[in-house]
């Protein structure tokens, strides 16, 4: 708990009533804002004892419904092992959205909605500019779509929940081959709680020229392999969190990676960015055990602190946590003030985190369309923004 934490703890709402029915209690927690002295009297410091039941996944009944991630994948019938080779990706189905009416649809969840289930083909979403309040899905049974602006300063996407990471995103990506040009993604509900922006729960998805805007939690980066170029990604507190492995190039700043086993291929690579910093910042902390993080030939101003890194209380990921530099340049580069679990990188240690073959890019990754059709479920009553 951070100092930002009042020392009284708990408020009850103006309703004294419920000092003895509420159940408020602490128990060992640390850092400046746990601080006991302070709390109100009706709450509790917890003994040994009476926190045993809040402590397990018992209290939930866990051991009987949490189920693990899948280890193993079958491609669906609908998608036969020659679907991915078989697509023209010169090729795409327009579909075209304007807030106006004057195109297929008036919104974006709309058009993304008409597209059929079990997709095999390039779809196309072009997004007139325009500010779209929405929260927008791409649901899993929706492979093969793009969507696309001309410009991310003038195609903005934008909505304000937030608390549950899994919920709160403005754009939430959970089908596969998943491509997003020239928008901004952005969540403006602020400080105060996670708010996510964008994220992404589907493997191999690719985001060129976005802007991705939240103030914590900007992008939770869930599964799979992702890859960001000329992006500008904004936060202020974990701009990237979860357990992928992503290559960021030429974007930024700090992320919490969630790798909890050595055997998991994952991590966060940031080649040729540029980090931008009001205030000071450090370049990342550990949310899994054996979280990987990497920043290659990358700037790096005097607002970088010079620990670089942080352990977030734990030091037991000092010898688990792999967080490297290489040949980063400006002042807040330099290595000697690192702490001593960090690594400077050589040019053999670097080598795997320099190009895409860290999330198998050269298989997936793929050109823009330069050819249109329309597609045969775009109908006459669509067209004119009736959706």
């Amino acid at each position: 708990m951070s100092s930002a934490v009042l020392p009284q703890g708990w408020d009850d709402w103006g309703r004294s009533s419920t000092h003895s029915t509420a159940y408020y209690g602490e128990y060992k927690c640390y850092r400046p804002g746990a601080a006991f002295s302070g709390r109100v009297k009706w709450s509790r410091q917890l003994s040994d004892e009476e926190v045993k039941p809040f402590l397990t996944k018992d209290m939930i009944g866990g051991q009987a419904w949490l189920r693990p991630a899948p280890t193993h994948f079958k491609i669906p019938s609908s998608i036969t092992s020659n679907t991915v080779a078989s697509i023209d990706w010169s090729t795409a189905l327009l579909v075209k959205v304007d807030q106006s009416g004057n195109r297929d649809f008036k919104k974006i969840q709309d058009a993304i909605d008409a597209v059929p289930s079990n997709n095999s083909n390039n779809v196309f979403i072009w997004i007139k500019p325009g500010t779209y309040i929405e929260k927008v899905v791409v649901p899993a049974d929706k492979p093969f779509i793009t969507l696309s602006g001309s410009k991310s300063s003038t195609t903005i996407i934008k909505g304000s929940n937030h608390s549950n990471i899994f919920d709160c995103p403005t754009l939430s990506v959970l089908a596969t081959d998943f491509v997003a040009r020239y928008i901004t993604i952005q969540n403006t509900y602020g400080a105060g709680d996670k708010a996510v922006a964008l994220r992404v729960s589907a493997d191999k998805v690719a985001f060129y020229g976005c802007s991705i805007i939240s103030y914590q939690d900007t992008i939770l980066d869930d599964t799979r392999c992702h890859y960001y170029s000329s992006c500008y990604i904004e936060g202020a507190t974990d701009f990237f969190c979860r357990n992928t492995a992503s290559f960021f190039e030429e974007p930024a700043q700090s992320q919490r990676q969630r790798k909890e086993s050595p055997s998991e291929n994952t991590g966060f690579s940031f080649f040729g960015c540029k980090i931008t910093i009001v205030g000071t910042c450090i370049l990342g902390r550990p949310w899994g055990s054996y979280s990987r993080v990497v920043f290659a030939k990358t700037f790096m101003p005097s607002a970088v602190l010079p620990q670089g890194w942080d352990d977030w209380g734990r030091s037991s990921t000092h010898s688990t946590a792999y967080y490297g530099e290489y040949k980063c340049y400006r002042p807040g580069a330099a290595s000697s003030g690192r702490v001593k679990w960090s690594r400077h990188l050589s040019d053999e240690e670097a080598k795997p985190f320099l190009t895409k073959d860290m999330i198998g890019g050269q298989a997936w990754l793929r050109p823009a369309p330069t050819r249109f059709k329309i597609p045969s479920w775009i109908t006459s009553n669509t067209v004119g923004g009736n959706k």
